[in-house]
C-alpha cells in the first residue's frame, strides 16, 4: 500500500523498531506541520493508507472528498480531528486503538515534571541564572499538600500514585464510577466541584475532550483556587473554557499554572497571551512525545495497517464502512 505519515517533526519513525512492521508498504514521510487543504490533497492524492500522529492535522471532509485513493486512516486514541461520518460516506476505514488498558506514563511522567517545575518555578529559575541574576523567590514544597485530580481515568490514576508516593493528599473529582473506582483505590473524592476547586493545592486535568467535558471548566471554577494554588493541563486546552485561565492568572486565582496544551497547535505566536505571563510554564504538548511512548503507539499504528492489508481491518470506530468500504 501506499502509505503517507504526517507531522513526524524530528523524522523519528522511522528509526523505530516497529517500522520494520511496514517493510514492503510505500511509505512517505512528512515532517513539517501543513493544514491548507490545497497542499495536503497534493501530498496525500495516491495515498491508501494515512498514519496520523494524535490530532496534530485535522482531516475534514473538504480534504477527504479530495482524496480518492485513500482507503485506511490509521491512528492511536481518540479521534475529533477526524470527520468520521464522511470517511463512512466515502468508504474510508479509520482505526484507532483505544489502548483501553495501557496508560500514557510518558504523560503522567510529564505531569508529574510540571507539578515540580511550577511549584519551585524551577523554568523561572533557571532563565533568571541564565540571565545573570540569582535566586528570585522561594518555591513550594508539595508533601502535606493536596493534590487535585480532575477525571479518574487511567493517567490520573497513576499521577494520583505519584502524588501519594511524595506525600501528597490526593482528592479526586470525575464522573460518579470514577470516584467509585477512586475510593477503591483509597483516595478522598470531594463532595462537590466547588469544594475541589477551593481545596486543591494543586489541580490537575485528566480527561478525554468530548462534547461533555468542552469548557466543562469555568471561569468561576477557577476564580475558587488559592492564590498560591498550581493548575496542571496535560490533556487538552478546550477543557477550560475560552480565555478563562489567562484571566484566572492575571487575576491571580489559581496563582500558577503549568500547561503542554492548546486551542491551536502548533502554538507558535510569540505574542500569545499565555506565554507571556509569567506565572504559567508553557511546553509544546510533549506529554506523549517520548520514544517509548512512540514505540507503543506507533506498534498499534503500524499493525493496524498490516491487518487491514490482509483483509482484516482491526480497532475499526466506524463498523458501518466495513460493507462498502473501498477496494
Amino acid at each position: 500500500m501506499k502509505v503517507s505519515i504526517l507531522d513526524d517533526y524530528f523524522d523519528t519513525l522511522r528509526t523505530l523498531d516497529c517500522f520494520r512492521k511496514l517493510a514492503g508498504h510505500d511509505v512517505t514521510i512528512w515532517n513539517d506541520h501543513v493544514q491548507d487543504v490545497d497542499v495536503l490533497a497534493e501530498r496525500l492524492r495516491d495515498t491508501e493508507a494515512l498514519v496520523l500522529i494524535r490530532e496534530r492535522t485535522q482531516i475534514r471532509t473538504p480534504l477527504l472528498e479530495r482524496l480518492p485513493k485513500l482507503k485506511l486512516i490509521s491512528q492511536r486514541s481518540v479521534y475529533p480531528h477526524i470527520d468520521i461520518d464522511s470517511c463512512s460516506r466515502l468508504g474510508i476505514v479509520v482505526s484507532s486503538s483505544q489502548h483501553a488498558d495501557t496508560p500514557s506514563y510518558a504523560t503522567a511522567e510529564f505531569t508529574w515534571g510540571l507539578v515540580l517545575a511550577g511549584m519551585r518555578a524551577i523554568p523561572q529559575q533557571v532563565a533568571n541564572m541564565k540571565a545573570g541574576k540569582w535566586q528570585i523567590g522561594v518555591g513550594q514544597s508539595v508533601g502535606g499538600k493536596t493534590l487535585g485530580i480532575y477525571g479518574y481515568g487511567r493517567i490520573g490514576a497513576v499521577v494520583a500514585g505519584y502524588g501519594k508516593a511524595f506525600g501528597m493528599k490526593v482528592l479526586v473529582w470525575a464522573r460518579e464510577p470514577a470516584m467509585a473506582k477512586a475510593r477503591a483505590d483509597g483516595y478522598a473524592t470531594a463532595a462537590s466541584k466547588a469544594e475541589f476547586f477551593e481545596q486543591c493545592d494543586v489541580l490537575s486535568l485528566h480527561m478525554r475532550l468530548v462534547d461533555a467535558t468542552r469548557g466543562i471548566v469555568k471561569a468561576e471554577d477557577l476564580a475558587r483556587m488559592k492564590p498560591s494554588a498550581l493548575l496542571v493541563n496535560t490533556s487538552r486546552a478546550p477543557l477550560i473554557e475560552p480565555n478563562a485561565l489567562v484571566a484566572a492568572l492575571r487575576a491571580g486565582r489559581p496563582g500558577m499554572a503549568a500547561v503542554d496544551v492548546y486551542e491551536k497547535e502548533p502554538l507558535r505566536d510569540v505574542n500569545d497571551p499565555l506565554l507571556n505571563l509569567p506565572n504559567a510554564i508553557c511546553t509544546p504538548h510533549i506529554g506523549y512525545v517520548t520514544r517509548d511512548e512512540y514505540e507503543l503507539q506507533f506498534t498499534d499504528i503500524f499493525d493496524q495497517i498490516v491487518a487491514y492489508a490482509a483483509g482484516a481491518p482491526t480497532n475499526v470506530v466506524n463498523p458501518d464502512v466495513m460493507a462498502k468500504r473501498r477496494q
